[in-house]
């Protein structure tokens, strides 16, 4: 059950429309909540969707995916192996700013007489626009129209145009382009998800230029030693006259144009903006680089920009459309409420990763600095089945980047007394840098999780050149490390265990045999074992390439398929359910419906060993793992466990009702369902965890694809062998979506009475439709006959 409190922003001022998020009015009650909703990225660069003027402002946000500070984790009481340095996420350079004077006077949201005020976030173009119509107390009426992009094309690149027009007078008129580095605000409160932030300047000015109307500042992070260069430069059209100058030093810079500004005579400012970071550059060679990038992208113009941001949104949205329409007659709700909220959530996933090379994703994206721009488990588990399946270039950057920590999670499994590698339950750089190992590093699942997605994606992809080299290096290490970590117990008949470890739920920590855990272990072991003796007989020269990286000695496979083969998965007969956990049934169960809503989340109000000693779940622990493992689950054991779990569950990670919305389809309470999915799609939209104003929850996002292709059409893919089982609720009308498999490219389309199966690119792909096996050919759709299930409605 979700106890949440929901906030609806009002209809009139935020319109349903299927492709863009519009503010039809200048709403300041939620300022930080929509900063997040307009916040435009792609995957490198992040800017939140601060004003044009630089104010109102909640949080300012400028971010690039990887740029961090390090600073010492200070304990008042140290142990042997904790986390010692954390990571920050910094705040970069601002370049957002253009502020406006008319007849020396500014334009302020809040005071201005506002005759017309629309901001758009178009998914379709890939553009946050703005029209405001203002009335000066002189009586000028001044239209402003301005266009935001990052590009999705060009990495390194952003741009505004800025346009101006008196309609009714001449004017003395000013705007003012500029770039700022200000200090990062410190987190309030006690709330553990938001950022802490640094208690100093973090950047330290390495140079600064000013030629005309391009300017260039760069920066060096205090102690992580990340280096950084943000440029812009302008082209100003009108037919007025007008001067300019400019103006900057280590941390601002501006430029100004004063313009006599002629009625009804519009004024055109673009401002380019760039920025480049490395891990080891100089500034001064960043510098140069943002030079030449500024010089390319200004002479090709923003109307270039713009066409290959459309282009690029073009393609992603064929690739990755979720087409959902509701049924009005049966949910009371516009029929694109959920469409418009399913499309934000994949164009977030979008902005989010686009462009993520070399790195992970943040949890929040870059639209926030909460989580301290952290990679975490949740990408693997949540976003990369969305990525496999649309985007696969990406999914394997993302593989390949945590390829790129091995030698850090080799070193890491060394400071905590076991062989092979740990990789970081939080990070920016490779590091750990969870300060609490409870719920932190003793989430060993996230060696799984990672090859649990490498798995997936090899079947999916059919991308062996990706497994045999760098995914069987980090197979060997994580398949040691279970070996090592667990041990063969007696008082369990000789089974595996896996002790002092925590799941996905938080609220249950350090414990032993957590069946999650010990699940995925398995299938981390088997998919080792058989991926390193598949190498050995059919891939002499990768197998030996693979013993040189990692000294495998090939007894080793023998073990690991001993530990899979006896692994210790805890079920309780009586019940018929699979224990969260070894001890968990023993402890007593949290009141949930004695719970005031205020009380939520309750990691905000209880001490952690007091939640520790219920049986209370933060987030799907078993119920996730029926998902990632149903072809081990009877379907009497599924409804179970369902039944268990769920009305034991809070809902205070943004992780849970996306998962909860697929098992219950699965197991025919279509009512929880349809009401877990909107849970999922509104997460952010309707700050259902309170702390949208942070920034967006991306796993989420990529759950609530999960919710409809795993869910609602009942996709299953084990061992890359792809069925469908639809649970269309009653309040959807249509659902249509595209998958690609293997290089070919399938069209699904489902009502609740049939489904539509067409594959529109590859030669032929076999599928299954409710237990039916059917090989599809190109250009030929196959429609099939939805049954009910017993007591299920069409």
């Amino acid at each position: 059950m979700i106890r949440h409190k929901t906030l609806n922003p009002p209809n009139q001022t935020y319109p349903v429309n299927e492709w863009k998020m519009i503010e039809s009015s200048f709403y300041p009650r939620f300022l930080a909540q929509t900063e997040t909703i307009f916040s435009i990225g792609n995957g490198y660069l992040g800017m939140r969707g601060n004003y044009d003027e630089g104010a109102p402002i909640s949080q300012p946000g400028t971010f690039i995916n990887g740029f961090h500070e390090t600073w010492p984790i200070v304990y008042g009481e140290d142990a042997f192996g904790f986390a010692k340095t954390g990571q920050t996420m910094l705040n970069v350079t601002d370049a957002k700013v253009i502020r406006l004077y008319v007849d020396d006077e500014p334009f302020f949201l809040p005071t201005a007489s506002l005759q017309l005020f629309e901001r758009t976030l178009d998914m379709q173009e890939g553009t946050l626009e703005r029209r405001v119509l203002w009335e000066t107390a002189a009586g000028k009426q001044v239209l402003i129209e301005s266009k935001r992009l990052v590009s999705l094309q060009h990495r390194h690149v952003a741009a505004i145009s800025y346009q101006v027009t008196v309609l009714n007078a001449d004017a003395p008129l000013i705007i003012s382009s500029e770039v700022s580095v200000t200090q990062d605000t410190l987190a309030e409160g006690n709330d553990p998800r938001r950022a802490s932030g640094v208690p100093y300047k973090a950047l330290i000015p390495q140079g600064h230029s000013c030629e005309e109307l391009r300017l260039i500042l760069s920066h060096r992070a205090r102690h992580s030693g990340m280096t950084l260069a943000c440029g812009v430069d302008h082209l100003f059209d009108t037919d007025c006259s007008y001067t300019s100058s400019n103006e900057c030093d280590g941390d601002h810079g501006k430029v100004v144009f004063s313009v006599d500004a002629k009625q009804a005579r519009p004024i055109r400012l673009v401002k380019f903006i760039t920025y480049h970071s490395s891990r080891q550059a100089a500034t001064k060679e960043l510098a140069e680089r943002a030079e030449r990038t500024l010089i390319r992208v200004s002479d090709k113009g923003f109307d270039e920009l713009l066409a290959g941001q459309k282009e690029f949104m073009t393609d992603f949205w064929r690739r990755s459309d979720i087409h959902i329409l509701g049924d009005e007659s049966t949910s009371g709700r516009d029929k694109y409420e959920m469409q418009q909220a399913m499309r934000w959530n994949l164009f977030q996933i979008l902005q989010a990763s686009g462009r993520a090379e070399g790195t992970g994703i943040p949890a929040k994206g870059l639209s926030g600095l909460a989580y301290e721009g952290h990679y975490f488990w949740d990408i693997e588990i949540y976003v990369l089945p969305f990525l496999i399946y649309t985007e696969p270039r990406i999914a394997r950057n993302l593989l390949l980047f945590r390829h790129s920590m091995l030698e850090q999670a080799r070193l890491r499994a060394r400071e905590l007394n076991q062989k092979g590698a740990l990789f970081p339950w939080r990070t920016i750089n490779g590091d750990e840098a969870s300060a609490y190992y409870a719920a932190g590093t003793a989430q060993y699942h996230i060696n799984a999780d990672i090859m649990y997605s490498l798995k997936k994606y090899v079947e999916i992809t059919d991308d062996h050149a990706l497994l045999y080299n760098e995914g069987a290096e980090m197979l060997v290490e994580t398949a040691r490390f279970w070996e090592d970590l667990g041990f063969y117990s007696a008082r369990k008949r000789g089974k595996f265990c896996i002790h002092g470890v925590t799941g996905p739920d938080e609220y249950t920590a350090v414990v032993n045999n957590n069946a999650y855990t010990n699940l995925m272990a398995r299938e981390n072991l088997l998919f080792a074992a058989k991926t390193v003796t598949a190498m050995r007989d059919q891939m002499p020269a990768y197998y030996e390439t693979l013993v040189d990286r990692t000294k495998l000695d090939f007894d080793e496979v023998e073990s690991w398929q001993k530990a899979a083969d006896n692994m210790f998965v805890p079920y309780d007969r009586a019940l018929g359910i699979h224990p969260q956990d070894e001890d968990f049934l023993e402890l007593e169960a949290w009141d949930l419906k004695k719970t005031p809503r205020s009380r939520f989340p309750l990691l905000l109000f209880y001490h952690p060993l007091v939640i520790y000693r219920h049986q209370v779940i933060k987030q799907a622990d078993v119920v996730l793992a029926m998902l990632l493992f149903g072809d081990m689950f009877t379907d009497k054991q599924k409804k179970r466990n369902f039944d268990y779990y769920d009305p034991l569950t809070t809902g205070d990670s943004s992780l849970s009702a996306c998962i909860q919305s697929v098992v219950a389809s699965e197991v025919g309470a279509s009512e929880k369902a349809m009401g877990y999915a909107r849970y999922a799609m509104l997460m952010d939209l309707a700050d259902i965890g309170g702390n949208m104003a942070d920034g967006c929850h991306i796993a989420s996002m990529g759950g609530t694809w999960m919710a409809v292709t795993y869910g609602f059409a009942g996709m299953r893919d084990y061992n890359g062998d792809i069925s469908f089982k639809p649970n269309i609720p009653r309040y959807v009308d249509e659902l249509r979506f595209p998958l690609t498999i293997r290089g070919q490219f399938l069209r699904v389309s489902m009502s609740r009475k049939e489904a539509t199966y067409l594959l529109e690119e590859g030669s032929h792909l076999e599928i299954s439709h409710q237990g039916k096996k059917f090989v599809l050919k190109q250009g030929q759709p196959v429609t099939c006959k939805i049954k009910a299930r017993q007591g299920q409605a069409l």
